[in-house]
């Protein structure tokens, strides 16, 4: 399980918005996921995606890298962010945009 731990490490570590999600920023698989890439993509965020469906070792090995069940999961400056409740919260309380800016991550909307 190292080299799958490994990866995971160094996606969050190597980008600064990783979003682990069931299918692709174009096409997600999920409504959770979907809600995550929409929100980013209305703040203009610049992100990776990763596929946790392409590998059954990814989908467990983000959930216990993070210590947390559930998938999209959101990483900002290596730092777990949360999930798609804890990311629409934090947009709905207008809050997402401060962290990115608190984090040095340019976000085009001022919205």
């Amino acid at each position: 399980m190292s080299g799958i731990n490994d990866y995971i490490d160094s996606e969050v570590k190597g980008n600064d918005v990783v979003l682990f999600m069931k299918g692709t920023p174009g096409f997600p698989q999920c409504g959770f996921s979907g809600q995550v890439v929409q929100i980013l993509d209305y703040l203009g965020v610049d992100y990776k995606g990763v596929n946790v469906l392409t590998s059954n070792e990814l989908r467990q090995g983000i959930k216990e890298y993070s210590n947390w069940p559930t998938i999209p999961q959101l990483y900002v400056k290596g730092e777990f962010v949360g999930g798609c409740d804890i990311i629409r919260e934090m947009f709905q309380a207008g809050e997402l945009q401060g962290y990115f800016e608190e984090k040095g991550v340019s976000a085009s909307s001022a919205a």
